[in-house]
């Protein structure tokens, strides 16, 4: 597989807190309900803690957790609690992941995923005594299936041409 290796400019922390609120913006739409629908909020997380884990860390992935709590009226931490145990796993397999191909980058962030919704799911077992089901875990699948668009997008503003200017070194 002959892909170009980018260089990649630095990320603006303004694009940043733009793909975290589209983020929540998409996980605010009516969808956000229906068994199979992603969790926008984790996958940009776990995007942004594997290529950006000094500008994304667990405090961001906390207090977007406390978003989507009030968001979903759930027990306050529940998100919270998922969210920053997927922000810390990302940051800690980051150096990793950066060296597979995006599918194989797809299969280490799957777990992180699952696990997210494993929290979340434990968590309402406990307050509650309700278990949404197997089917409820599939959301997880369809976050994998969009990484690599997900990644796509994400990077789009940091790549410079491939044959820009061939006097300039970098």
């Amino acid at each position: 597989m002959n892909r170009p290796h980018y260089i990649l400019l630095p990320v603006s922390p303004l694009f940043i807190g733009i793909s975290l609120a589209g983020a929540f913006l998409l996980n605010l739409l009516p969808w956000g309900h229906f068994i199979g629908a992603p969790d926008f909020v984790a996958l940009v997380l776990v995007f942004w803690g594997i290529h950006q884990p000094r500008k994304v860390g667990i405090g961001i992935a906390f207090f977007m957790g406390l978003l989507m709590d009030v968001h979903d009226a759930t027990l306050l931490g529940e998100n919270a609690l998922a969210y920053t145990l997927l922000s810390y796993f990302a940051i800690m397999i980051h150096r990793r992941v950066l060296w597979f191909p995006i599918l194989t980058q797809a299969l280490h962030v799957f777990p992180l995923l699952l696990m997210t919704q494993t929290v979340q799911v434990a968590v309402r077992f406990i307050v509650s005594g309700k278990f949404p089901g197997w089917l409820h875990f599939i959301e997880s699948v369809i976050a994998i299936a969009l990484w690599p668009l997900i990644t796509w997008l994400l990077l789009a503003p940091q790549r410079r041409a491939v044959d820009r200017d061939h006097t300039r070194p970098i």
